[in-house]
């Protein structure tokens, strides 16, 4: 696996695998890696020769800088995993070469209205940074495939959004969770929970689980008050629980007229923010 920290070391890599035909998929991470993150490697390897992965903590997205503080980052773990996997070339740039024009540009990308619910809601900006640092590295990467994980279903949903309004010739791979043996989606951020947290957290997926067979026998709006109330229990602090169309990410008022239903939730522990989603219904 070949490193690159600037630009120009990417390029010169990714245009010498152009030059011998072959495709390139790409996976953006912010590092503190898990099997989740790895299975999205490996699908990429699967379906491309060449495989770039990511790692960049990306400033504009954090809303909150002491979460930015936070963020775990352990690049030397990173690599040891990603090679393995299948990845050809870690780029891992400094803020500089991802914006040398200055952390603003990019940030007014049109995202249809997609970041004003669920996440939006709670966390300003975040999108906003979210589709300005992909694009800015789908720019310098020029992916064939873009290769992202369902567990952030409105980024992706965001991201896809962006893909064909700017008509970015690049098509998007969504892949599914990765859980952890008790139901809880894997993330960077369980790190920060403890054993004990940890362990009970399986109780979000168990709750989005009971949302699913009551979903044709009771009413949306008494399935999210059901959902917050069993997920209001220490150390969790359930911020929304939220049934949305998948295609808008408006709320669902009618399961049997909306085609395609996701239950997306945020829950705090340990003052950690989890999140997860589960698809209720794709027609």
């Amino acid at each position: 696996m070949k490193i690159a920290e600037t630009v120009s070391e990417l390029r010169h890599l990714t245009d010498l695998a152009r030059k011998s035909g072959k495709k390139i998929g790409f996976v953006p991470t912010m590092g503190a890696l898990h099997e989740g993150h790895i299975s999205l490697v490996k699908k990429a390897k699967r379906q491309n020769p060449v495989v770039v992965v990511s790692i960049f903590v990306n400033p504009t997205q954090f809303n909150d800088k002491k979460d930015l503080e936070k963020y775990p980052r352990t690049l030397e773990a990173d690599s040891k995993l990603l090679a393995p996997a299948g990845a050809d070339i870690l780029f891992f740039p400094s803020v500089s070469e991802v914006y040398p024009d200055g952390q603003d540009k990019g940030a007014d990308i049109d995202l249809g209205g997609l970041d004003k619910h669920m996440e939006g809601a709670f966390r300003p900006g975040h999108f906003k940074g979210m589709a300005q640092v992909v694009k800015r590295l789908l720019d310098i990467v020029t992916p064939d495939r873009l290769y992202m994980g369902q567990k952030d279903f409105q980024q992706f949903t965001i991201v896809a959004h962006m893909i064909r309004s700017l008509g970015i010739n690049t098509q998007l791979v969504v892949c599914p969770i990765k859980r952890e043996h008790n139901g809880l989606a894997m993330s960077s951020r369980n790190e920060r929970l403890s054993a004990e947290t940890r362990g009970k957290a399986g109780i979000i997926n168990r709750v989005m689980k009971a949302v699913k067979r009551d979903m044709y026998s009771k009413q949306v709006a008494d399935l999210e008050k059901y959902a917050m109330k069993r997920l209001t229990v220490a150390p969790f602090e359930p911020e929304y629980f939220s049934i949305v169309d998948g295609y808008t990410l408006n709320p669902v008022t009618d399961m049997d007229k909306t085609p395609y239903v996701v239950a997306c939730v945020a829950v705090w522990a340990d003052g950690v923010r989890l999140i997860d989603n589960m698809i209720l219904r794709k027609e």
